[in-house]
C-alpha cells in the first residue's frame, strides 16, 4: 500500500510533464493587466496578469526582457506571448513570457493619475504645508492592520531604536472596499488622543491591495489631521496618494519607525561625543584663563600696587596746576572786563545824573516864571466867582459875589455895575 504514496517533488515533476506536452499550453496569447511588478538584480522580470476575476504569474528572462522598448508597471495593459508551465519549487503554474507588448493604461492607474493631478491642482501636495516630524515624540499613533508583519516591524523597531516611547494602536483594514471608511474613521479618532506622531500604512501588495491608500476621501483626512503623518505604504517602489499627502514618507513600515524615532545607540554616542568636546572646551577655558591669571599674577602693577596710584597721582597734580592756571586766567579775564563795564557804567551814571540836573534847572525856571504867587507880588490880583477864575466881563452879572486874590489875602465884594469895552 505504501508504493502508491508518492512526494510532492513527484506530483510537480509530473504535472509540469502535462504541462508541457500539451500543445494547447506551448503558445498562449493573453490580454492582462500587469500588477505586483518587480525586477530582479539579474535583469529578470516578475509580474502578475489579471483580468476582472483572474490571474497568473509571470516571469520574462532577462534574454526576452532585454529586447523590451518600453519599461512595464503595475497598471499596464499588456499583450503577452508565452508558454504556460509549473515552476516545480511551489507547485505553481505560470507563464513563461517570450513577448511583450503594451495594450493602454489599467483603468485603476487612470483614476490614480486622475486624482493625483486633482489634489496636486488644490495644494494638498504642498511641501511648505507640510507639518515637522518631532525628533523625539513621546507618543506615537499607528493605523494598520492589527495582524501581519507591518505592525510587528513598526513595534519591534521602535522598542529596539527608541523604547521610552509609548504607542497606540488604531487597528484597522488596509484592504478591500471597506478598508478606506476604516481608515479615515482611525484618523478622526487618533486626533482625539495627545499624540506626538501619526503612522499610517501596510505592508507591501498590488496596486489592488494598496487601492484604499489611493482613496480620495482618506487623502483629505489625512491633510487636514492635526497630527504630523507618516504614510508607510507598500514597499519602496510603491508610491500611493497617501505618500504624496502625508507629511513625510517612507519606503516601508520599517522604514518609518525608523524615521519616526531616534536610534538610542546613535543618540548615546552622539551624546558621548558632545560630552567629549564640553570637556575639551572646559579645559581649554581653564587653560586659557589659567595662563591669563599667571600672566596678572606677573604682572608689573599687581607686584607695584603703590604704583598704580603714584601715577594717578602724578596725573593728577598735572590736572590739577592746568585746572589753576586756566581757572586764574579766566577770573582775571573777567575782572578786567567787570572794570571796564563798571567803568562804563559809572560814566553813564554820572552823565545821566549831570543831564537830569541841567534838565531840573530848566523846569524850575519855567515853574517860577508860570507861579502865580509870583504874579500877585508884582501887584497882580485874581478874581474868582465860585472857586472859578473870572477871565471875562460876561461870565459877571449885578449882584454876583466875588473873591479878589492878592498876594496877603482875599477881598469879597459885591458887584454892583458891569462895564463892558
Amino acid at each position: 500500500m505504501e508504493n502508491q504514496y508518492i512526494t510532492v517533488s513527484q506530483l510537480s515533476r509530473y504535472l509540469k510533464f502535462k504541462f508541457d506536452q500539451d500543445s494547447n499550453l506551448s503558445c498562449v496569447f493573453l490580454k492582462g493587466e500587469i500588477s505586483n511588478f518587480k525586477q530582479h538584480t539579474r535583469g529578470h522580470l516578475y509580474f502578475t496578469i489579471k483580468d476582472e476575476s483572474s490571474r497568473i504569474n509571470a516571469v520574462m528572462f532577462y534574454t526576452q526582457a532585454s529586447k523590451l522598448t518600453f519599461h512595464p508597471e503595475d497598471g499596464m495593459k499588456v499583450m503577452v506571448i508565452g508558454h504556460v508551465s509549473v515552476y516545480e519549487a511551489t507547485g505553481s503554474y505560470q507563464i513563461y513570457v517570450d513577448d511583450l507588448k503594451q495594450d493602454g493604461v489599467g483603468n485603476l492607474y487612470i483614476e490614480y493619475e486622475k486624482l493625483k493631478k486633482k489634489l496636486a491642482s488644490e495644494g494638498l501636495f504642498d511641501p511648505s504645508k507640510k507639518k515637522k516630524i518631532p525628533k523625539f515624540p513621546e507618543t506615537i499613533g499607528i493605523i494598520t492592520a492589527p495582524t501581519g508583519a507591518a505592525i510587528k516591524d513598526i513595534l519591534s523597531t521602535i522598542k529596539r531604536r527608541w523604547p521610552i516611547t509609548k504607542t497606540i494602536l488604531f487597528p484597522s483594514l488596509v484592504q478591500g472596499a471597506s478598508a478606506a471608511p476604516e481608515i479615515v474613521k482611525q484618523i478622526k479618532k487618533a486626533q482625539e488622543y495627545d499624540l506626538d506622531l501619526l503612522i499610517v500604512g501596510r505592508g507591501g501588495g498590488s496596486i489592488e491591495d494598496l487601492w484604499c491608500f489611493n482613496d480620495e476621501e482618506v487623502a483629505r483626512t489625512l491633510y487636514e489631521c492635526s497630527i504630523p503623518v507618516i504614510s508607510a505604504v507598500g514597499h519602496e517602489i510603491d508610491f500611493t496618494i497617501a505618500d504624496y499627502v502625508a507629511d513625510l514618507r517612507a519606503p516601508t513600515p520599517t522604514g518609518a519607525a525608523e524615521m519616526a524615532v531616534p536610534n538610542q545607540v546613535d543618540f548615546y554616542n552622539y551624546l558621548r561625543q558632545i560630552n567629549l568636546r564640553l570637556n575639551k572646551a572646559i579645559m581649554n577655558d581653564i587653560h586659557r584663563n589659567r595662563e591669563k591669571l599667571e600672566t596678572l599674577q606677573n604682572s608689573y602693577i599687581l607686584k607695584n600696587p603703590l604704583s598704580i596710584y603714584q601715577i594717578k597721582e602724578q596725573k593728577f597734580d598735572t590736572l590739577y596746576e592746568k585746572l589753576y592756571l586756566v581757572m586764574n586766567a579766566i577770573l582775571v579775564n573777567e575782572r578786567s572786563l567787570l572794570e571796564n563795564k563798571i567803568g562804563k557804567v559809572s560814566n553813564l551814571i554820572e552823565k545821566n545824573l549831570e543831564n537830569n540836573k541841567n534838565l531840573y534847572f530848566s523846569f524850575l525856571n519855567k515853574l517860577e516864571i508860570l507861579n502865580p504867587i509870583l504874579t500877585l507880588k508884582r501887584g497882580y490880583s485874581i478874581t474868582k466867582i465860585n472857586q472859578t477864575i473870572i477871565t471875562s466881563v460876561q461870565k459877571v452879572k449885578k449882584n454876583d459875589k466875588i473873591t479878589i486874590d492878592l498876594e496877603d489875602g482875599s477881598i469879597l465884594s459885591t458887584v454892583h455895575d458891569v462895564i463892558k469895552n
